[in-house]
């Protein structure tokens, strides 16, 4: 089965409330079984427009990422980050 996968392409506009995001939506993702394979960190925008902060987050299925950010705890969480950033999430289906 093709794993699945939760991008963020994330500017930060708020850093101090968006720790709370990130303290809070990690143990929901893990639970549904993600884990961080990108998790900002150096990056270089060779083409194109794109966010300062980027995260990819593989899950055991496209179904498993659907669920994590489906998850009303997730969707709770979430309204931190659409507060204190702008961003862009796709969810993804790998190979």
């Amino acid at each position: 089965m093709p794993k699945g996968y939760l991008i963020g392409h994330i500017t930060v506009n708020d850093p101090d409330a968006y720790r709370e995001y990130v303290a809070r939506d990690t143990p929901i993702l893990e639970r549904h079984g993600g884990r961080f394979i990108v998790r900002g960190g150096q990056s270089e925008t060779v083409e194109g427009a794109a966010q300062e902060r980027h995260v990819v987050i593989e899950f055991p299925s496209y179904e498993a990422a659907r669920a994590a950010y489906d998850d009303p705890a997730y969707q709770e969480v979430a309204e931190i980050r659409r507060r204190t950033a702008d961003s862009t999430i796709i969810l993804v289906e790998g190979t």
